[in-house]
C-alpha cells in the first residue's frame, strides 16, 4: 500500500498542481524534497575555461539558474553587461526573470514558446551576426553545439553552475519511510547512493522521468514501477495516478 511518497524536486509553487489532486483522491502524503541543488562556480573556475563575457554579443539562456549565476559571476569579475546585449530565452518565463538583473527592453530579449532550443533557431539565425555564449550546468551533451552549428552561428558553450547532492541530514536519513521514490534526473540517482549506500529497496516503488534517469535507476540495481513519460502518460503524474489506481482503486 502506498501511504507516503517522496518526489524529488522542490514544491509546486501553484495550488493547482495535480500532485494535490492525487493526495486528496488516493490519501496519499506527498513530500517535496530535491535530491540534488544547483550552486555557481567560482570566478576563478569560470577564467580557467578560458571564456570572456565581453567577447559575446549575445546569450542563450535555457533556465533561470542559468541567468542567475551568468550575472552573478559578472558582478564577481567586476564586468559591466552593455547595455545593447541580446538575451535569446526558451522561454517568455525565463526571458522576463532577466529583470531581475537588468532593465527589461523588448528589442532586446527573444523567446521561444515550447521551452525547446529548436524554437529559438529563426530568431537566432535572424541575427546571425552575432556572438553566442551559452551558460550550461557541468551537466550537459553536446547537442546545443551541433544545433547551432548547422546553422553556422558562430557560438561558445562555457559551464557556468554544477548539479550537486543536496545530502541529507542525519534526522532525515533516520526518518527515511518512504513507500516510493520519484526522480527525475540520473544525478537524483546518484544522491540517492550517495546519502543511501546501504539502501535496499524491498517493496518501495520507484517512478523515474526520461530515460536516462531510468537507465542511472537500473544501472543502480534498482527495480522500476513507473517509468514515464510513455506513450499513454506523457507526464510524471498521469503516470502516478494510473500506477496508484491499479494498486489501490
Amino acid at each position: 500500500m502506498i501511504k507516503k511518497i517522496l518526489v524529488s524536486q522542490p514544491k509546486p509553487s501553484s495550488e493547482k498542481s495535480p500532485y494535490y489532486d492525487i493526495a486528496s483522491r488516493f490519501g496519499v502524503e506527498l513530500v517535496f524534497r530535491p535530491f540534488i541543488k544547483v550552486e555557481g562556480i567560482t570566478a576563478k573556475d569560470f577564467r580557467a575555461q578560458h571564456v570572456n563575457i565581453l567577447d559575446y554579443t549575445a546569450v542563450v539562456f535555457t533556465s533561470r539558474h542559468a541567468i542567475d549565476h551568468y550575472f552573478t559571476l559578472a558582478k564577481e569579475m567586476r564586468v559591466t553587461i552593455p547595455e545593447d546585449m541580446k538575451y535569446f530565452c526558451v522561454t517568455e518565463t525565463i526571458s522576463l526573470y532577466i529583470q531581475k538583473y537588468v532593465q527589461y527592453r523588448k528589442r532586446k530579449v527573444f523567446f521561444g514558446t515550447t521551452g525547446k532550443i529548436e524554437d529559438l533557431l529563426p530568431a537566432m539565425v535572424k541575427h546571425k551576426n552575432e556572438k553566442y555564449l551559452v551558460p550550461m550546468s557541468d551537466v550537459h551533451n553536446d547537442s546545443i553545439t551541433k544545433l547551432l552549428d548547422s546553422k553556422k552561428l558562430t557560438h561558445q558553450e562555457c559551464v557556468m553552475y554544477r548539479t550537486v547532492s543536496n545530502d541529507f541530514t542525519e534526522e532525515e536519513v533516520k526518518s527515511f519511510d518512504y513507500d516510493m521514490l520519484i526522480f527525475f534526473s540520473p544525478s537524483g540517482i546518484e544522491s540517492l547512493t550517495k546519502n543511501f549506500p546501504n539502501f535496499k529497496q524491498g517493496d518501495i516503488a520507484i517512478a523515474t522521468f526520461g530515460p536516462t534517469t531510468a537507465k542511472s535507476a537500473k544501472d543502480a540495481g534498482l527495480r522500476l514501477d513507473i517509468e514515464a513519460p510513455s506513450e499513454k502518460y506523457p507526464s510524471m503524474t498521469g503516470a502516478l495516478q494510473h500506477y496508484l489506481l491499479e494498486k489501490q482503486g
